[in-house]
Formats: structure tokens, C-alpha cells, sequence
């Protein structure tokens, strides 16, 4: 018996990165999981695939947090599948560096509607489904937050108002048992930043430079930290905003 054997988990955004790490983890501890995608379901498939070659349970359901209707669909799907929620964990989530003169409203729009609205839908949907034994949401926010990079006014905007976010709800959903709690990653190497050639870039070998322990992070390094809050283990932490970055921003 695994510490989340029974648990129903939603991991939005899981089908590549961080958040098929956390799909794989919560799965190997136990849990029913829902591996949401966007776009890649190719993607979300087969991370359900290795969930079940490795002895889980697991669905893949598509849907853009960023728009309501989706949003609304998943969490329909996912009362169809395993008839409740009890762990929510806010993975899905996009990034662009933007230099303040380049800034336009589609790309504040783009990012915040996934980053920040996106948690908001997710929150309320998957909030009807928890039982009257409550439950934990983990956010994925970001070191950025805090570390606030240059060229990062977006990106570390909507990760500030995660921070935010889940402060307020950690005591909004209280009464209802359910712990809301933020993972705040440093930089990890993952499909994305290797799409985005930051892999063995010079800009990698800087944000190693700068990370204490001395080395990126990998997926599994934030799935880790993510099951504990996901747990009974964590049942008397709630609000906190938790950095998962080796040491950088301390």
C-alpha cells in the first residue's frame, strides 16, 4: 500500500517535464492519476503508458486550463473516470522572456491565462469533487517569483500572483480540509529547455553557476517534494511556498 493508495490525483500540463515526473511519482505512491494535456495527447499517452507498465492506474484527458469550458470538461471527465479528487496539483504552465519594450498585451494575455487564470479554473472545478475528508492542491509556481530575472516581467509576474494565490486560498479552502501549498522550482532541465536551447547553452552553465548545489534540477526532483504536500504526511502544512531549486534565491 502505497501513502496515496486510494487517492484520485489531476496533474495539469503532465504529458512532458515536471509534470509527467509528478504524474509518475503520485502513481508509484499510490494514487489514480489524470494526466492532462494541452495539446501533446501523443505525449500524455505515453506517460499513462509507463504509469500502467509499471503496475498504476492512469487516464489521459485533454483540455486547456487557460479556457473554462475545457476546464469545466476535464473535471467532468475526470467524475467519470474516478468519481472524485483529492489531489490537484497545478503543473500546467508557459514561459517567454520578454524585454520590457517588446511587451504586448497577447503575450501578458498568453502567459497569465495558462499561468494564473489557468490555477483559478483548475482550483474551482476540482474544488467540487474533494471530499467532505478534504484534500491537497500543490502549485507549481517558480524561484522566478523572487529571483526575478531581467527580461522576466511576465513570466515572473504570474508566478508572483501563484505565490499569491495560494496563500489566499490555503485560507479560503480551510474549512473545507483542503491544504494548498506551492512548489517553487529552480531551473530544471526538461524537454522544454532543450526545445528552447537552453540545454548545454551558456545560459544553462550560468543558472548552474548560481545554484549552490551545483547542478540543474531534473523532473524528479520537484516530483519528489510534490507527493510529500500531495500526502497525509504533510496533513499540517498549508500556505507555504516551498523553493525546490538547490539553494539559489536563499
Amino acid at each position: 500500500m502505497g501513502k496515496l493508495s486510494n487517492k484520485v490525483a489531476v496533474v495539469t500540463g503532465a504529458s512532458k517535464g515536471i509534470g509527467a515526473a509528478i504524474a509518475k511519482q503520485l502513481a508509484k505512491d499510490g494514487a489514480s492519476v489524470v494526466v492532462n494535456y494541452s495539446s501533446s495527447k501523443e505525449g500524455a499517452e505515453k506517460v499513462v503508458a509507463e504509469i500502467k507498465a509499471a503496475g498504476g492506474n492512469a487516464v489521459a484527458i485533454g483540455g486547456s486550463v487557460a479556457d473554462s469550458a475545457q476546464t469545466v470538461k476535464l473535471f467532468e471527465e475526470t467524475k467519470k473516470a474516478y468519481g472524485k479528487v483529492d489531489i490537484l496539483i497545478n503543473n500546467a504552465g508557459i514561459y517567454q522572456f520578454v524585454p520590457v519594450e517588446n511587451i504586448t498585451a497577447e503575450e501578458y494575455a498568453r502567459q497569465f491565462n495558462t499561468n494564473v487564470l489557468g490555477i483559478l479554473q483548475a482550483t474551482r472545478e476540482a474544488v467540487k469533487l474533494f471530499p467532505s475528508e478534504g484534500g491537497s492542491i500543490v502549485n507549481i509556481s517558480s524561484i522566478v517569483s523572487t529571483f526575478a530575472p531581467a527580461g522576466s516581467s511576465i513570466y515572473s509576474g504570474t508566478k508572483g500572483a501563484v505565490d499569491t494565490i495560494t496563500k489566499v486560498l490555503a485560507k479560503e479552502l480551510a474549512p473545507k480540509k483542503i491544504r494548498v501549498n506551492s512548489i517553487n522550482p529552480g531551473y530544471v532541465t526538461t524537454e522544454g529547455t532543450t526545445t528552447a536551447g537552453i540545454t548545454g547553452s551558456e545560459q544553462e552553465q550560468f543558472f548552474i553557476s548560481i545554484t549552490p548545489l551545483g547542478r540543474a534540477g531534473q523532473p524528479e526532483d520537484i516530483a519528489l517534494p510534490t507527493a510529500f504536500l500531495a500526502s497525509d504526511d504533510a496533513r499540517w502544512i498549508t500556505g507555504e511556498i516551498i523553493k525546490v531549486g538547490g539553494g539559489v534565491g536563499m
